[in-house]
């Protein structure tokens, strides 16, 4: 039996650049990055340069039909994208092959609604613009325009955030308002999916170079969507894709040359993204070195008792997580765990109760994503100043852009193996997406998560965690338990680190995608 991995499969329907900038060749390049094979359905024949477009001329139905058909059972696609369709006769040819192909399996649609070339050329009258509303857009897993492709759309003008709620609501699932030809320090695309909403900001990439930065873009979160990954997480990915393609641009002609996506953008942490709360302005948190942070076990425990006995063991990392406590026996508990990590010299982190810890002194607070987003702007910036080290949970790629965005001490990646400890939605990390987390998060990354043995500590501080959790793992007597697990702890500090993949795995399952239209438009 062969062991070659199969690719995914993704079609795009799209105009062809006789230039080699955009288009069809830009999506061909963007998804060699990714590792997925990509069918190059032709819907339109440009005739164009670097300079200028001087001629574009959509195929016949008939033609697009017959390409479709050849592809349907040997070819079948996991993802479509749609860029430069030239009628409303071709749009209404895609409607109905989406529709057709999801009456048997999953399908993705990506929607990058092309409309002008960057060199002034218009490539969709009204009629097209309005099948693409009526037809794609219900049908549409993400579409992905610029802002002035979205008002087109959206039939307003607005601010980005307006535009894409606009059109989910016109029945895309999600949507992407890229901003990268707006100008600014910071390019910034606005995302709007079922899981996050808020900025995605990366600094701008000087250069002359561009040609074909939208259609690489919503290639990538095709690409992406291919591979399993949720809309917000595709996101991500696509911005980190785009931004190395704007990296790699070339000359090519006299004009713009084209961008050129590579495989490994993903292993770069100058390339990972911020990600805001809702509408927070963007903010850049450049990647920090973290090979002089020393690598330490990080004890949680629920009572100053338990603290005292990790502390004896020898730990000096540890969180203290009470869930449910009246506020006088809660602040008690916190006040003697700090009295007993100062004895020691040993820091201590508080799980979700940033106030009690700042007011008694305790050095850092551990907080969740969804407490972070109940807490509101006002309320982050009230941790930001408090003085607490800050701790972030991360399970996801948005999530991880998020917690970059606060600037934390350590930013966790969980969980590793599956645990009990809580009921999560979250598929497993693995030891693949923590050597991922801990090259590509531009911070300590803390592994957490059904670490139970002295084997599971030193293969998780293989990967390059910072700290490792141990929950469970410290048994009921921890002096007994804790040096075997410390031995393990630093012979996989100095282990052959486990090389990163060049993407993540998926950790959030993907929606159903039956049936013809989202549950938006139906």
């Amino acid at each position: 039996m062969s062991s070659v991995r199969v690719r995914p499969i993704v079609w795009s329907i799209a105009g062809n650049d006789s230039g080699g900038g955009a288009g069809i060749a830009a999506d061909l390049r963007a998804a060699g990055a990714f590792g997925v094979h990509l069918c190059p359905v032709i819907a339109a024949l440009t005739a164009q340069n670097s300079r200028a477009v001087t001629r574009v001329e959509p195929v016949d139905p008939r033609i697009l039909e017959d390409q479709l058909a050849a592809l349907e059972h040997d070819m079948p696609p996991a993802a479509i994208k749609t860029g430069l369709l030239g009628s409303d006769a071709l749009v209404q040819v895609v409607a109905r092959w989406v529709d057709r192909l999801r009456a048997r399996r999953a399908v993705a649609l990506v929607v990058d609604p092309v409309q002008a070339s960057s060199t002034g050329t218009v490539f969709a009258d009204e009629a097209t613009l309005s099948a693409i509303r009526s037809l794609l857009l219900p049908r549409a897993d993400l579409v992905t325009p610029n802002r002035c492709e979205a008002a087109a759309l959206a039939g307003i003008v607005d601010d980005p955030a307006a535009l894409a709620r606009a059109l989910r609501a016109a029945g895309a699932s999600a949507a992407a308002v890229t901003g990268g030809d707006e100008g600014g320090e910071l390019a910034v695309d606005w995302i709007e999916t079922e899981h996050a909403c808020g900025w995605l900001a990366l600094p701008r990439v000087d250069t002359a170079h561009v040609h074909g930065t939208g259609c690489t873009f919503a290639t990538a979160a095709a690409a992406a969507l291919a591979l399993g990954f949720v809309a917000a997480d595709a996101l991500v990915l696509a911005k980190m894709a785009t931004a190395n393609a704007l990296r790699q641009g070339y000359p090519a002609g006299e004009g713009a040359g084209p961008v050129a996506a590579g495989a490994g953008f993903a292993g770069d942490p100058g390339l990972l993204p911020t990600l805001s709360f809702d509408t927070e302005p963007p903010r850049w948190v450049p990647a920090r070195p973290v090979a002089d942070h020393r690598i330490e076990l990080y004890a949680i425990v629920d009572s100053a008792a338990r603290v005292r006995q990790v502390l004896a063991a020898g730990i000096r990392t540890v969180q203290l997580r009470i869930k449910h406590a009246e506020l006088p026996a809660l602040e008690e508990e916190i006040r003697a765990s700090v009295a007993a990590c100062r004895e020691c010299g040993a820091r201590l982190f508080v799980n979700d109760h940033w106030k009690p810890a700042a007011e008694l002194g305790a050095d850092g607070v551990h907080l969740g994503q969804q407490d972070l987003a109940a807490l509101g702007g006002a309320g982050r910036r009230a941790v930001a100043d408090s003085g607490l080290a800050l701790g972030v949970s991360s399970h996801s790629l948005w999530e991880l852009a998020r917690a970059k965005a606060l600037c934390p001490d350590y930013i966790a990646c969980g969980p590793v193996w599956p645990t009990t400890a809580k009921a999560m939605p979250w598929r497993t990390q693995g030891l693949d997406n923590l050597s991922w987390w801990c090259a590509a998060a531009g911070a300590p990354v803390v592994a957490i998560g059904g670490i139970l043995t002295a084997h599971q500590v030193r293969a998780a501080a293989s990967c390059g965690a910072q700290l490792v959790c141990v929950l469970r793992g410290l048994g009921d007597t921890p002096v007994s338990t804790v040096p075997f697990l410390l031995d393990a702890l630093h012979a996989g500090s100095t282990d052959t680190p486990v090389a990163p993949p060049a993407l993540p795995h998926p950790t959030i399952a993907p929606p159903p995608r039956s049936g013809t239209t989202n549950r938006a438009a139906a």
